[in-house]
């Protein structure tokens, strides 16, 4: 039986990560035990053991670690925090999953880049996006429907007006283009704010190494909560709505006609947005004493990309980058 605890009790570690692992752990309860949940304030540590099924709650990290006995960690904490408890639980030898951007700056995540690469030690990166059963269904229909040209993600949100927006969330869009696509060749931003505009847009073009084009646009005061990626090629198009949108789902069309569509009716939260399923990848990894993925090197380049793209779009300039490191 695998044994895990839980570091965060969050609002983020109760949808993305408790949820489905009680769903995990209802469908398998002979394969999984919720060690122990741990946050600062303890009454959220223990209402987690009683709405998922953690045993013990704890406040005190340190203390916790002392105590239990543990196959891996699932660690959920602000962001100036996530590559120092990172790098501790690496060197301690606990197998975890830490939350993107992975740190608050390029100095901290290529740290904790470096503890995973010395440490050797198995390590997973929640971008939930790439597990999203709808995204997943839409590539591999594309794969037999024929060759990838073209790929786009237009992400929105409601007055969303953080200046680090781009690094700290539309880093999953870009995560998710190089799942589609692979490694980064060419990246270009443009910032399309005026002066007048309080929040900044981006429009950002890519070239990858395996020829597709593609491009992001980014528009967190659009006054709507949704995330569309496109995949397109001569004689088809597959778009995808998740994990916000209206109408979450994917169609596929070909040769001029609409030629599959799945809309996600009573499924569960969890399921529809990839959190389950990463879940699972991570918990039967660890069974199989194999490393999962994607790993801290996996997602690296991905946030490296958007560090580096931030400082350009924050200065409302154009700047072309060499993503091939």
């Amino acid at each position: 039986m695998l044994r895990v605890v839980l570091i965060g009790c969050g609002e983020h570690s109760e949808n993305g990560h408790a949820v489905p692992l009680a769903r995990y752990q209802a469908e398998h309860p002979a394969d999984l035990e919720l060690t122990a949940a741990c946050d600062l304030k303890l009454e959220r540590a223990q209402w987690f053991c009683k709405q998922y099924g953690f045993i013990r709650s704890y406040t005190h990290l340190e203390a916790m670690l002392a105590s239990e006995k543990f196959d891996g960690c699932i660690a959920v904490v602000p962001v100036e925090q996530i590559a120092q408890l990172g790098i501790r639980l690496l060197e301690l030898g606990i197998p975890c999953v830490v939350e993107k951007p992975l740190g608050a700056s390029l100095k901290q995540v290529t740290a904790l880049l470096h503890a995973a690469r010395t440490s050797l030690i198995p390590n997973m990166v929640s971008v939930n996006r790439r597990f999203m059963p709808a995204l997943n269904r839409a590539i591999e229909w594309t794969k037999s429907a024929g060759h990838l040209r073209y790929v786009r993600c237009i992400m929105t949100r409601h007055a969303r007006t953080e200046p680090e927006f781009l690094w700290t969330t539309a880093v999953h869009a870009v995560d998710t283009l190089r799942h589609i696509c692979g490694e980064v060749a060419e990246a270009s931003i443009r910032n399309l704010n005026s002066l007048s505009h309080s929040a900044h847009w981006y429009a950002i073009d890519f070239r990858f190494q395996s020829g597709v084009d593609g491009r992001i646009d980014i528009l967190p005061t659009a006054g709507v909560l949704e995330e569309t990626y496109e995949l397109i090629g001569d004689g088809f198009r597959a778009v995808v709505t998740c994990p916000f949108g209206l109408r979450r789902g994917w169609r596929g069309f070909s040769g001029g006609r609409l030629a599959l569509e799945e809309w996600a009716e009573n499924v569960p939260e969890d399921v529809l947005n990839g959190c389950f399923d990463e879940t699972t990848a991570f918990l039967t990894a660890l069974a199989a004493k194999r490393s999962p993925a994607p790993s801290i090197e996996d997602v690296f380049p991905s946030v490296k990309l958007c560090f580096e793209l931030a400082d350009p779009a924050m200065q409302n300039s154009d700047r072309f980058l060499s993503a091939k490191s």
